[in-house]
């Protein structure tokens, strides 16, 4: 008698075909025939406190919104909870799942009401997903592996990441025309405002102002050099000082995630990341507006026409300040240091990318910025297929050395020497640098994601939320 052929191996290919062969049934059932289930089993309450709970942290700890639900859905498939719902805001998250006609539907709902940028934990949290996915976890190693992930320390001490805010500021100070003593000094003024920002949050000062704090320290330091290099007759660009805490205080993360709610169809969540972006923003141009409103009243010669830049050069200082700043981004967000190569190169790749399509073709900044943004999209993502990690570790601290720290620093002190419309152009300017890079790199995950087989959810290319037309026949 012939033998039953051994069972295929459970790889990332046989997973999502289990799970897209799970999304149909899943779908018919919800249908009102499909409620005439016998056997109907209620399900684990523990399962569902499982899935809400690494939904929160996922959340909390800096990842998208569409990524969030996808990972919760994958979970409810891997522990068997029938006819599962899964909603995601800014803040809330929803599971509801219905064992059968005989019971009621069952919900839970988890708040997220503190945020820490933690990739450590995202990285960490997916690869628990991916292994409870493909059957390598079971329920009860699940809730340990979560209660791990919560207790671990990051793989970086405080002391270095507080470090990496520095390093932000210091290797942008560099990377636009700073000397040694400039970039030491930025490395000084975005710790010590970093550490004020600090103080004030233990007080329990709201956000706003904590950020409000931090652009006016850093300014204040750079308005003394700027008056002590006059007097003395140093010539050190010391404007490259708040241009590098600018940096390191602009919000590249919740740019990109609000751009990418908003295209995955997560218009809540993409309108509430989108007002962090401007109240973030605010928060910086009143801090470094208000230094320089009142150092041009007490007389501090800050001169428009030499300004820090890089403009397109690709000269070996350049270079390296846009790997460091890549770097020391990702150092401050706690990404794995493995990962810290990979995207010390794509820091590099997106500035050269962007100084090429400028000075070849003439283009505006704009232009630069959206070429090195989809190039750094298609990157991130093809990087996060192979190591099977998150993509947003990879791509939000690579597109750091476009942020438009000196051009938003060039508006506000145009408006504070009474050039009105040119600081308004040039803040309009920085805004829409900021929303090229977050479109740009949100295009190049969709120019990956098109030639993908499906998410880890199984709901493939049509399922995605994102993908549903809106009329007409697909």
């Amino acid at each position: 008698m012939a033998e039953n052929p051994p069972p295929l191996p459970l790889n990332e290919t046989n997973l999502l075909s289990r799970l897209r062969d799970w999304r149909a049934a899943r779908e018919s059932e919800l249908h009102a025939e499909g409620l005439d289930d016998d056997a109907a089993e209620l399900p684990d309450p523990r399962a569902i406190d499982l899935v809400l709970r690494v939904g929160e942290l996922m959340l909390a700890s800096g990842e998208s919104t569409e990524a969030v639900s996808e990972a919760m859905l994958s979970l409810s498939v891997a522990f068997e909870l029938p006819r599962s719902e899964v909603s995601v805001t800014f803040t809330a998250l929803t599971l509801s799942t219905h064992p059968g006609p005989d019971h009621p539907p069952i919900t839970g709902e988890r708040v997220v009401r503190r945020r820490t940028l933690d990739y450590f934990r995202v990285n960490e949290l997916h690869t628990l997903v991916q292994d409870a996915a493909l059957g390598q976890l079971e329920l009860e190693g699940a809730v340990a592996r979560l209660r791990a992930i919560k207790r671990a320390r990051p793989p970086y001490p405080n002391w270095l990441i507080v470090t990496g805010f520095g390093l932000i500021a210091s290797s942008a100070s560099l990377m636009v025309g700073g000397q040694f003593i400039v970039a030491a000094a930025a490395f000084l003024a975005t710790v010590l405002g970093d550490r004020a920002s600090a103080f004030l949050a233990r007080r329990g000062v709201a956000e706003f102002y904590q950020m409000t704090a931090a652009a006016v320290t850093a300014s204040v330091i750079g308005v003394a050099l700027l008056w002590a290099s006059a007097q003395l007759g140093l010539g050190l660009h010391a404007g490259a000082i708040i241009t590098g805490n600018i940096m390191a205080l602009l919000p590249g993360r919740p740019l990109v995630s609000s751009l990418q709610d908003g295209i995955s169809g997560s218009y809540v969540s993409a309108t509430a990341r989108l007002l962090e972006v401007f109240f973030t923003l605010g928060a910086i141009v009143s801090g470094v507006g208000a230094v320089a409103y009142t150092a041009v009243r007490l007389g501090v010669d800050m001169d428009l026409d030499n300004l820090p830049s890089a403009g397109t050069s690709v000269e070996l200082p350049v270079l390296i300040g846009a790997a460091g700043i890549a770097m020391a981004f990702a150092v401050s967000l706690t990404v794995p240091p493995r990962m810290l190569p990979a995207i010390g190169v794509m820091g590099v790749l997106i500035w050269v990318i962007y100084a090429a399509v400028r000075f070849a073709a003439d283009a505006p900044p704009i232009m630069g910025t959206v070429v090195g943004a989809v190039v750094i999209g298609m990157a991130g993502h093809w990087l996060a297929t192979r190591t099977r990690r998150p993509v947003l570790p990879y791509v939000i601290p690579a597109i750091a050395p476009l942020l438009p720290g000196s051009t938003l620093y060039r508006g506000l002190l145009e408006i504070t020497l009474g050039h009105a419309v040119d600081g308004l152009l040039s803040v309009s300017e920085a805004v829409a640098i900021g929303l090229a890079l977050g479109a740009g790199v949100n295009l190049g995950g969709e120019l990956v994601r098109a030639f993908q087989r499906g998410g880890l959810a199984g709901s493939g290319r049509r399922g995605r939320p994102a993908a549903r037309r809106s009329r007409g026949a697909i």
